[in-house]
């Protein structure tokens, strides 16, 4: 059952991942996505395929050698659309013009370390390998090479891409710059000699061995870079504080990115957008160079968006949107609260669902319009 739920997590982790590197690589390469209809496939099959190779983490508990096959299949197969959003992503990369700053770094050292994850990862799908390595090092190795190279450092470029939209001032680049450095050299010298480790025999789990087994060594450089990753995410938010009291104030869009959150200013206003545009790409800020064409016909003193036609966008209705509620919130904590307590006592359904119930018809209960109060 851990299984079950665990494998495929890590890669639900892995999806977000995907649609920053995808937005960060676009912006500094100032072209359009390559082969994004291949991309967004690949996507949805590894969130399916993940489902089916969640076995390889038993495969030493006298599986039938028959099942074993199928889930080493599964699992060597899920590296083709994991490949493909790779190929298609440096593609990009090839046929644009990229621009090196922090952002697109921490995105080619996602590259490096997520390509490293991958291949030891078709490597314990196999039965023989990983019944040799179960339950040392290099399964740590090989986890962290996929949960930082695939998660964390996407997650990092991220910050450093959006920050200047929240907070509108930009972090240092050249803080940012050591902080990639440091952590990339430091990320790699304290992981990667676990996969040697892991091949020598270590086990995880073990928090001691005896001297002279032949660990000694590769343990302290091991030690020596995760000090050096420790330090380079202090100085990662030493920059974030900083920036956010000193730093340099940003531009509206500071990055010359396409995608629409770059058209209203850094800090975006509460209301986002004065008047809802109109979008015909996936990159409008460099389709519509001088302005963004604007929906007509709205309401400027409520909240209304245009309702159009499936086939052919056609304007249809105007559909007014709702005022800010703390209902949501309320419902959301009431499902919390009843999800937690039915794990103590099945009554918690009984009474959680009274409770969702009074949120939901709070929530869903008529209000007047702006018609009406007029």
């Amino acid at each position: 059952m851990f299984w079950f739920f665990g494998h495929p997590e890590v890669y639900i982790i892995f999806l977000p991942a995907t649609g920053m590197v995808s937005s960060i690589v676009v912006a500094f390469s100032r072209r359009p996505m390559f082969g994004y209809l291949g991309l967004v496939l690949s996507l949805i099959s590894v969130a399916f395929l993940s489902f089916g190779l969640w076995v390889h983490h038993m495969f030493v508990t006298g599986l039938p050698q028959l099942g074993a096959s199928f889930f080493t299949a599964s699992s060597m197969l899920i590296a083709i659309p994991n490949g493909l959003q790779i190929f298609c992503w440096l593609a990009t990369i090839w046929m644009g013009r990229p621009i090196l700053r922090v952002p697109m770094l921490f995105v080619l050292g996602f590259f490096f370390i997520f390509v490293i994850g991958g291949l030891t990862g078709v490597m314990v799908a196999s039965v023989p390998l990983d019944t040799q390595v179960h339950d040392t090092y290099f399964v740590v190795a090989h986890l962290h090479y996929v949960l930082i190279g695939g998660a964390v450092f996407p997650l990092l470029g991220a910050v450093y891409f959006w920050f200047p939209k929240v907070t509108g001032r930009l972090m240092s680049e050249r803080l940012g710059k050591w902080h990639f450095w440091m952590a990339l050299i430091g990320f790699n010298a304290a992981f990667f000699p676990m996969h040697i480790l892991g091949l020598r025999g270590m086990p995880r789990r073990i928090y001691t061995y005896l001297p002279g087994v032949g660990w000694d060594d590769l343990n302290l450089f091991v030690t020596v870079g995760a000090l050096l990753l420790f330090l380079s995410f202090a100085g990662f938010l030493w920059n974030m504080l900083a920036s956010l009291r000193s730093g340099e104030v940003a531009r509206d869009d500071p990055w010359d990115a396409g995608t629409l959150e770059w058209a209203v200013s850094s800090p975006p206003p509460v209301y986002n957008f004065a008047r809802v545009p109109v979008v015909t790409g996936r990159e409008p800020l460099w389709t519509e160079r001088e302005s963004l064409p604007v929906v007509a016909g709205l309401s400027v003193n409520a909240r209304e968006i245009l309702v159009t036609t499936v086939t052919e966008a056609t304007p249809s209705l105007r559909e007014a949107s709702p005022d800010p509620s703390i209902w949501p919130f309320t419902a959301a904590i009431a499902v919390t609260i009843a999800f937690i307590a039915s794990i103590f006592t099945p009554w918690a359904v009984v009474w959680g669902g009274a409770l969702i119930g009074a949120t939901l018809i709070g929530w869903f209960w008529p209000k007047a319009l702006h018609e009406d109060e007029q």
